[in-house]
């Protein structure tokens, strides 16, 4: 019988289109950043943009799995108009709660009130944030049609599809100056690029019309709400980790600078393990066998290697020539984080442990143990609040922060990891470790 083995070239091609994806979604902001960074009140545009991203991104949260949903659960006709029903769903409480806080006095308390925002940055936020209640149902469809076209391994038209956003944006950046200044500019230029890549992407998908029949037969619209929503609060719950993390350490004694190196450090982590992330599709898509499994374990495991070894560099012998030349921290804040950035090399390996797993329970249709072990880690972190900001604990605070960052993930993919050992041994033939 041939060995039929998936291939290192095979996960290559399918996986690094994706990186590049997640790569051009974080340069379309920072071409947004640029824009605004030149106007004659800057500073109230990129922190009024800045506050809008950060609420926009918590609120929508739950539509960051819908690639994954398509993946695994259309498989006919009946099944497809069930996902798109759980899109709509979230679409519809996504532009909801965004109108909410864009129209209604509710802005007031979540901005101001919540967040400390300063009135006049409130304002900018709750501008920008009128113009992005129209993005949900657009990225739902986005989500959609990339999943299609990731399940038949077409992930370089996903890429594709980012690239013409990234180049639409500067158009709309140069038109949209006619109508809108300020945050709500930056709002114009993201949702319009984005709705050129729905266009663009959802083009794609209806000329490469993936298969709908798979094995497994079709599943009912109930079915496919309990699969979606575990995946969706689990999403959201991600998001607030950073934001707990954040609330921890700005308590402490030295909370203002190890917020500023938390800060950077988290741009250099979702720039090198974010697309880890991606593992969780590469997963489902490509393992077919136990042989498939062990290739993607040691893709996943070089990976990993390649991009810790960068974090070390950086925190390292390059830390004046990337840290200080080119992004500008200065010396006593390089010398602060150094250390905690250094235990980061660590990070991808937990990172692409947990989304190989979250692959595996994807798979296997067992969304709720996901949604548990996001759960835990919010927990975990809930737990250790009051203790540490009552203790003060005479360490840096940048310290603090990276361990309960590095303590989460750890903890999540140990969870997922005896979950799945917990299954019985005809389930568990084909998981990642």
């Amino acid at each position: 019988m041939t060995d039929l083995r998936l291939t290192y070239r095979e996960i290559a091609w399918f996986f690094f289109p994706l990186l590049l994806n997640v790569q051009l979604m974080s340069i379309s902001h920072t071409i947004i950043n640029g824009a605004l960074a030149r106007m004659d009140d800057y500073v109230t545009a990129l922190a009024g943009i800045s506050v809008a991203m950060i609420v926009h991104l918590f609120i929508s949260s739950p539509s960051y799995q819908n690639h994954t949903v398509t993946m695994a659960m259309v498989r006919g006709r009946r099944s497809l108009y069930g996902v798109l029903l759980f899109i709509v769903l979230v679409a519809v409480y996504v532009t909801l709660m965004l109108g909410l806080i864009a129209f209604t006095p509710l802005g007031d308390m979540v901005l101001t009130t919540l967040l400390g925002t300063p009135p006049e940055v409130a304002e900018e936020a709750r501008k920008a944030l009128m113009i992005m209640t129209l993005l949900p149902f657009f990225t739902g469809i986005r989500g959609f049609s990339q999943g299609m076209l990731i399940r038949v391994r077409r992930t370089g038209l996903v890429s594709f599809a980012t690239g013409i956003r990234v180049a639409g944006l500067f158009f709309f950046l140069l038109i949209g100056k006619n109508w809108f200044d300020g945050a709500q500019l930056g709002a114009f230029a993201l949702v319009s690029c984005v709705v050129t890549e729905t266009l663009v992407i959802s083009w794609l998908a209806w000329k490469v019309r993936p298969p709908l029949l798979r094995e497994g037969g079709e599943r009912s619209t109930i079915d496919i709400l309990r699969y979606a929503f575990p995946l969706a609060y689990s999403s959201c719950l991600q998001q607030t980790i950073p934001l707990l993390i954040s609330a921890i350490i700005g308590r402490l004694h030295d909370g203002a600078l190890a917020l500023a190196a938390f800060g950077i450090i988290r741009g250099f982590l979702f720039l090198l393990a974010g697309p880890m992330r991606n593992l969780q599709q590469t997963y489902m898509t490509l393992v077919k066998s136990v042989n498939d499994y062990r290739t993607l374990v040691y893709f996943s495991c070089c990976l990993c290697a390649a991009m810790g070894l960068i974090i070390l560099l950086t925190a390292g012998p390059l830390h004046q020539l990337i840290l200080g030349q080119l992004l500008g921290v200065e010396t006593d804040l390089r010398d602060y984080l150094r250390l905690s950035f250094a235990a980061c090399a660590l990070f991808p390996f937990m990172y692409a442990a947990s989304n190989l797993l979250r692959g595996w329970f994807s798979g296997a249709e067992q969304t709720r143990q996901l949604g548990r072990s996001t759960v835990i880690k919010s927990a975990f972190l809930l737990a250790t609040w009051w203790p540490l900001v009552a203790w003060q604990p005479p360490v840096p605070g940048i310290v603090i922060g990276i361990s309960l960052l590095l303590a989460a993930e750890t903890l999540e993919a140990v969870y997922l990891y005896h979950q799945r050992k917990q299954q019985p041994a005809d389930i568990r033939t084909l998981a990642p470790f």
